[in-house]
């Protein structure tokens, strides 16, 4: 049986690199591709995939959102998530949205040929660094779930290497307000200064080295 796929990923090159190896294997076929959500959900309406792979981070709408509209509209695909983030609260809500396997765009193209396959025969498929996330997640609270939505969003800001001036502008608040943010950020990640959230957010997949200043 050929297995059916539809690539969503903002990035062409990535796109046309995903293409090139899936269309060398006998049995998968690449029925469409998408730059973004809402192009995603049209192709699946009109090719049904047998498996979407589908990325997470893309501008307008989220992959996130794209599985919670493919679980709306009822379209049978089964998606497999290939992407840059490690962030525990993306891939939980990932795999609570209906993903059937979650993978990071650094795994072996035999490993992800492997698990577009087992996808499609309704077999999860998640890399090893998932694994552990979600072991990590059964057996203790991840830091960053420890920390308010304002401060989630003074980390987010931090790590994309926004200064407090920036920040207190951005949020429309004092900057002694955001001060007292950005101490408590630190504390509850046990992170010494700004330096080390951007370290930490690179190595968790929740910003790009493009993404910081």
């Amino acid at each position: 049986m050929t297995i059916r796929v539809l690539i969503v990923d903002d990035h062409t090159v990535v796109r046309q690199g995903l293409r090139l190896l899936m269309e060398a294997q006998a049995d998968i076929e690449v029925v469409g591709e998408a730059a973004g959500g809402k192009e995603a959900l049209l192709a699946a309406q009109e090719t049904k995939p047998d498996v979407i792979l589908l990325d997470l981070i893309m501008p307008e709408m989220s992959g996130i959102d794209v599985l919670r509209e493919l679980q709306k509209q009822n379209i049978a695909s089964r998606v497999l998530v290939l992407t840059s983030s490690l962030d525990d609260h993306m891939v939980r809500q990932a795999l609570q949205s209906g993903a059937q396997g979650y993978l990071l765009k650094t795994s072996r193209s035999s490993d992800m040929l492997n698990a577009i396959r087992q996808t499609a025969q309704g077999i999860s498929s998640l890399d090893p660094a998932v694994t552990r996330i979600l072991q990590q997640h059964l057996t203790g609270k991840d830091p960053l779930d420890t920390l308010t939505p304002r401060e989630r969003e003074v980390f987010d800001l931090l790590a994309h290497g926004m200064g407090n001036p920036q920040i207190a502008e951005k949020l429309v608040v004092s900057e002694a307000t955001v001060r007292t943010h950005v101490t408590s950020v630190l504390d509850k990640l046990r992170l010494r200064d700004r330096t080390q959230v951007m370290v930490f957010a690179l190595k968790r997949g929740l910003v790009t080295p493009q993404d910081l200043p």
